[in-house]
């Protein structure tokens, strides 16, 4: 079966910086809903769109068709007592990048000294041109389910509890502080 909007796509992948530096290898395969439902970056899509299982690729992707360049606006300094203790490098929030209300973003304190913390709201990946080596395993039609949700379910994808309300209530992002 080709990749196709619509289809269940299973992919094996390697993630390196552009100077083949390694940042991340599956171990298992990535599975996303191909065709546009924003489950994987779309440079991923557009070189994989009409291939089969079996077929590898290397692409590089730069930041903005990735995660975007790095925005020295997001990085804020606050106070420690402001933010949950203890406070530790890594642990992440979510916030607003201003007052003004603007879409919330997820801040990860990047430092802690001197009674200050550094909190950085860019993508870890922000800024980096990425080198992705996909290797599909498997291509299959997405069920009517997957498609009216817009994502994969079942293994490797997402899975909706029963306890949930009808809709998306499970879909959303949940912050709390990771360590």
């Amino acid at each position: 079966m080709k990749i196709a909007k619509n289809t269940v796509v299973s992919v094996n992948y390697k993630l390196s910086d552009a100077q083949n530096n390694l940042i991340e290898q599956s171990s298992e395969p990535m599975v996303y809903l191909h065709g546009g439902y924003h489950n994987t970056l779309p440079k991923i899509e557009e070189a994989l769109d009409g291939k089969e299982a079996g077929y590898q690729v290397t692409i590089q992707v730069e930041p903005e068709d990735a995660f975007g360049e790095y925005d020295s606006e997001l990085v804020k300094i606050e106070p420690v007592e402001r933010l949950p203790q203890p406070l530790e490098v890594g642990m992440q929030f979510e916030g607003s990048p201003d007052d003004e209300g603007e879409e919330s973003v997820i801040f990860t304190v990047t430092e802690v000294a001197d009674g200050k913390a550094v909190l950085d709201g860019n993508h870890p990946l922000a800024g980096i041109a990425l080198r992705f080596e996909l290797a599909v395993s498997e291509v299959r039609a997405a069920s009517e389910e997957e498609v009216a949700h817009g994502h994969v379910h079942g293994a490797h994808g997402h899975h909706h509890h029963h306890d949930e309300d009808e809709g998306d209530a499970g879909d959303h992002f949940r912050s709390q502080p990771l360590n």
